[in-house]
């Protein structure tokens, strides 16, 4: 597999390499799968595919701070995306596996594989709700370090999410509101209360999902072109805002 560790300035232009990968996936121009990973220097709110912005968002308080507002291609909730925040993205075919086709083996072939490689971080990590990561906290509840999303093409599918390292836990209740989709494991919890930071570093986590996919080849030469072209056809900006 393919790995690209690259974060570009722009949100949108982040959002939009997500896409550009599964496109060139899928176009035959990128074999043998990709593993991206990157990580914003600012922060921005990721909406998923369905998410209402007036609902889920904090706008008042985003305003303030001029903390854009994007839609990602995928399903899924909104996110709080910024420093101490890795992201990472999965292309696989469904070539060799075309039983990945069914959603839900799709989100426990890819979580499943993520939660052993970080299984020498913390004991106890656990696919929760639908397509999320956890661990048990002192009090023995589960606390969430992952929010996962998959979209899904004819021949190939993006599978891509958060991993929590080295993150202001205190902004998502700041930025967002409360959930409106809640898993049963939440139990009403805050933000505050529900989420918590890996005890790792950026370097730690990158070679630990580097070694579970293989990812041994630098991807030199990315779909910048599409990239741009994405931008171009789904992003508007207006002022600080960027919305599909």
């Amino acid at each position: 597999m393919w790995k690209l560790d690259l974060t570009l300035p722009l949100p949108a232009e982040n959002l939009a390499l997500d896409e550009a990968l599964l496109d060139a996936c899928a176009a035959g121009e990128i074999t043998g799968g990709v593993l991206r990973l990157w990580e914003p220097d600012n922060y921005f709110v990721v909406l998923g595919r369905s998410s209402d912005p007036s609902v889920e968002v904090n706008l008042t308080a985003c305003r303030a701070l001029n903390i854009p507002v994007l839609r990602r291609a995928s399903g899924g909730g909104t996110i709080l995306a910024g420093p101490g925040c890795l992201m990472y993205a999965v292309v696989l075919s469904y070539a060799d596996q075309p039983e990945l086709k069914s959603i839900p083996r799709a989100h426990q072939f890819v979580l499943n594989r993520i939660a052993t490689s970080l299984a020498s971080l913390v004991p106890g990590i656990t696919l929760a709700g639908i397509s999320d990561l956890a661990f048990s906290s002192s009090n023995n509840q589960l606390q969430k370090f992952s929010g996962n999303a998959l979209r899904a093409k004819r021949t190939h599918f993006l599978y891509h999410g958060t991993l929590l390292h080295d993150f202001d836990l205190d902004r998502v209740g700041q930025l967002l509101a409360q959930a409106t989709r809640e898993p049963n494991y939440r139990n009403a919890r805050t933000h505050g209360e529900f989420i918590a930071n890996l005890p790792a570093s950026r370097e730690q986590l990158v070679n630990l999902l580097t070694s579970a996919w293989n990812a041994n080849a630098n991807l030199v030469f990315w779909p910048q072109d599409r990239m741009a072209q994405i931008v171009k056809q789904k992003y508007v900006r207006d002022s600080t805002w960027i919305i599909k």
